[in-house]
């Protein structure tokens, strides 16, 4: 189960950097596409981004509890 956090965490990061590419294209700050210059990829690559950022840390958050909402096996009684 671990795993599949760690991926969502990797998947949010490729994501982030995606909406990065895609904002600063849409600036004309990284030409040479039809990308370059058009406002929507501002406004898209931001918001790719944002939820790369919330996945990420959503991924890594759950893959470093080791487990899906943090439970703790029982206390042994002696």
């Amino acid at each position: 189960m671990r795993g599949s956090f760690l991926g969502l965490g990797v998947f949010g990061i490729i994501l982030l950097l995606l909406g990065t590419v895609f904002a600063l294209q849409g600036d004309g700050m990284i030409g040479g596409s039809s990308m370059t210059g058009v406002s929507f990829w501002i406004y898209a690559g931001s918001i790719i981004a944002l939820v790369g950022v919330l996945m990420a840390a959503l991924g890594f958050v759950l893959a470093s509890r080791g487990k899906a909402g943090g439970a703790t096996p029982p206390a042994q009684t002696k």
